[in-house]
């Protein structure tokens, strides 16, 4: 698992490359964790574009910093993941709290928008 932190116009971009799994949810939440209290961002996307495997441990990593996320009045974006962890995000119901977008631009803009 390789794990990648950016700051792109204030939002947090953690890019995952791997898989996210038991072994590796841990680490993925702590890094994570720690970027968003040291970076001091409330918006968060998540980069699935080289992302190779997902099981449940990682459906609770992403719920998880979604509920930081919130917690802090910022929102969360899933990016580039691939049609079977775009399943998983469906049958999950992850896709009904937290914006799914094509593109890492796309979801940069989607959360800086103000919302109403």
């Amino acid at each position: 698992m390789d794990i990648t932190i950016s700051i792109k116009k204030n939002v947090l971009v953690v890019s995952l490359s791997g898989e996210l799994d038991h072994h590796t949810a841990k680490k993925v939440k702590d890094i994570t964790e720690e970027a968003i209290k040291n970076k001091s961002v409330t918006n968060l996307v998540f980069d699935f574009t080289n992302l190779t495997f997902m099981d449940s441990s990682g459906i609770g990593v992403v719920v998880g910093r979604y509920k930081l996320i919130d917690s802090l009045g910022g929102r969360v974006a899933i990016v580039n993941s691939s049609a079977s962890i775009d399943r998983l995000f469906t049958m999950s119901g992850i896709k009904k709290i937290i914006a799914v977008r094509p593109t890492l631009s796309g979801a940069i803009n989607y959360l800086q928008e103000e919302i109403s």
